[in-house]
């Protein structure tokens, strides 16, 4: 049965290598938008390390990235404040501008 077969470790402590692309979106999202801060989200069983930037309107964006020390050094050469979503929990902010999006009439 390959119902719970592994797939092979790559030796590295995150998932997959960083991605140019999903690093030149991130860029992007924070030179186009004012008060960005950097969440780093854990890996779990189902995803991978996530970052996931927040501006200060509440709107945001989220990309895999290799592990939670690539997160770090990204956001610390942007010189973004980056914390640890399982410390802080995701800002408030965030929450009302998804909540603001689902009752926007289509």
């Amino acid at each position: 049965m390959a119902w719970f077969r592994r797939r092979p470790s790559s030796g590295r402590p995150g998932g997959r290598p960083v991605d140019k692309a999903d690093l030149e979106h991130l860029t992007q999202f924070i030179r186009s938008r004012r008060g960005v801060e950097a969440f780093v989200e854990p890996q779990t069983t189902v995803t991978e390390t996530t970052m996931l930037l927040v501006a200060h309107d509440g709107e945001w964006t989220r990309r895999r990235i290799e592990s939670p020390e690539i997160a770090r050094r990204f956001a610390h050469q942007l010189s973004l404040p980056i914390y640890d979503v399982r410390l802080l929990g995701y800002p408030q902010r965030m929450r009302d501008y998804n909540e603001r999006q689902r009752r926007r009439p289509s």
